[in-house]
């Protein structure tokens, strides 16, 4: 534990882990969020630069909700973001859809995890150690 100041407001406050900022920021922060929340789905329509002077927050804040996936968007939002791998738009999260299952099938590879993906590839099991129960 560590006496940190807020990088918020800059008082000091014991530091466990997270943000660095103190629990009273932090909860005026979660309450922004819940008032950002309510105003898209009041706003569907409206931008990030509109949510953002509307609900006094920044747009990084906006990016980093939606990065940890607390926002998630329709698809006909104006709304999105680039992924991180390829840069096309997506909704929320990190990744696209394709990129996330390249980079779940890479980190497959690394561990040296391969699954089959029809019967045909797994290997045949033997019946002679099994259990077996009799029929009454």
């Amino acid at each position: 534990m560590e006496i940190l100041p807020c990088t918020s407001c800059g008082r000091l406050f014991n530091y466990i882990r997270g943000e660095r900022i103190c629990p009273n920021c932090q909860k005026m922060l979660e309450d922004k969020f819940v008032e950002v929340k309510k105003y898209i789905r009041e706003n569907p329509n409206a931008d990030i630069k509109t949510v953002a002077e509307e609900m006094d927050v920044t747009v990084r804040q906006i990016h980093r909700w939606i990065r940890e996936e607390r926002l998630v968007f329709s698809d006909d939002s104006p709304i999105g973001i680039p992924c991180e791998s390829c840069g096309v738009s997506i909704k929320t999260g990190r990744f696209c859809d394709k990129c996330r299952s390249n980079l779940a099938a890479g980190l497959k590879d690394a561990a040296g995890v391969n699954v089959p993906k029809t019967m045909a590839e797994r290997p045949k099991r033997k019946t002679d150690n099994r259990m077996r129960f009799l029929d009454n």
